[in-house]
């Protein structure tokens, strides 16, 4: 079996994403699922690239954006060795909202410095919750729903991790612990397009202003632009200055929906945080470009 295989792309839904195809990395005290198939992957030295939420916590597992932390990918000889393994691996991507907004923070605290406060307030796409065009879309009218089950919790995890850092000997990750998020996520009539507003307060005071943060998320050029690779966008972050923007329908699929769109960036006059912005993510096309 797989004997003609190098890569898989797994796109298998949670539910079953543990039990068909992925066994854990980590050692049995963090392991959560296991079975024969995944064991047989690790055996015959495949790379895994998983869409599933299973493993994206795994302390073995690279939780990889490729304008954010291309640098994590370097922790995949130490799970090789860890694994007894010659050439296969296993990276996750992120929720696919945490995407959207991870790049903004990362070119924000790459020119300003860290954030350490943020709040967070989603409007989220239907097709996010595998709603599509047919008869499932005629609910969409009427969608409106200020839950979704554990989204809450995988922003403040998964947004951590990503912006962290790797050890010096590559052995192990450095999560952002310092960063700390509170979200709040709805789903609404929308297709396609997860929006947020966010605001931010930075660690160092007193704060860059919001022409020094527009600034920094224009300028930004991520380490898969400069090296290349064929699916990078020109910009990973579009700034507007249109003041109605961003609008999904009118946004989302600009650079074939790889660019993140961001506008309002502004003061926070209330004083609580220091920043506020709304950005605008391709739920669908984003984190397909991130595999």
């Amino acid at each position: 079996m797989f004997q003609d295989c190098d890569l898989i792309f797994s796109g298998l839904d949670s539910s079953v994403a543990g039990d068909i195809g992925l066994a854990p990395l980590a050692p049995p005290s963090c392991a959560t699922n296991n079975s024969s198939l995944g064991t047989q992957f690790l055996k015959v030295n495949l790379a895994v690239f998983s869409n599933a939420k299973n493993h994206r916590r795994d302390p073995l597992v690279p939780l990889v954006v490729p304008t954010v932390n291309l640098s994590h990918l370097d922790l995949i000889p130490h799970q090789r060795k860890t694994n007894e393994q010659q050439k296969g691996f296993r990276v996750c991507n992120s929720n696919c909202f945490v995407i959207g907004i991870v790049i903004p923070f990362a070119a924000i605290q790459a020119k300003l410095g860290p954030v350490d406060q943020v709040s967070v307030v989603t409007m989220l796409a239907v097709s996010g919750a595998d709603y599509y065009p047919g008869v499932s879309s005629k609910r969409t009218p009427s969608i409106d729903v200020p839950f979704i089950s554990d989204e809450e919790n995988k922003t403040e995890v998964e947004a951590q991790k990503i912006l962290g850092s790797i050890n010096d000997d590559a052995t192990a990750f450095q999560t952002q612990s310092s960063l700390k998020i509170s979200a709040a996520c709805n789903r609404v009539p929308v297709l396609d397009g997860h929006t947020a507003c966010v605001s931010q307060r930075f660690a160092k005071r007193p704060p860059p202003s919001a022409e020094d943060v527009k600034q920094a998320m224009r300028d930004h050029t991520s380490e898969a632009q400069t090296l290349g690779c064929p699916p990078a966008p020109e910009n990973a972050i579009t700034v507007f200055d249109e003041g109605d923007r961003p609008q999904p329908r009118l946004v989302r699929d600009l650079l074939r929906g790889y660019s993140v769109s961001v506008e309002r960036v502004r003061d926070d006059e209330s004083g609580i945080f220091d920043i506020k912005f709304v950005a605008l993510s391709h739920n669908s096309r984003l984190p397909r470009w991130s595999h």
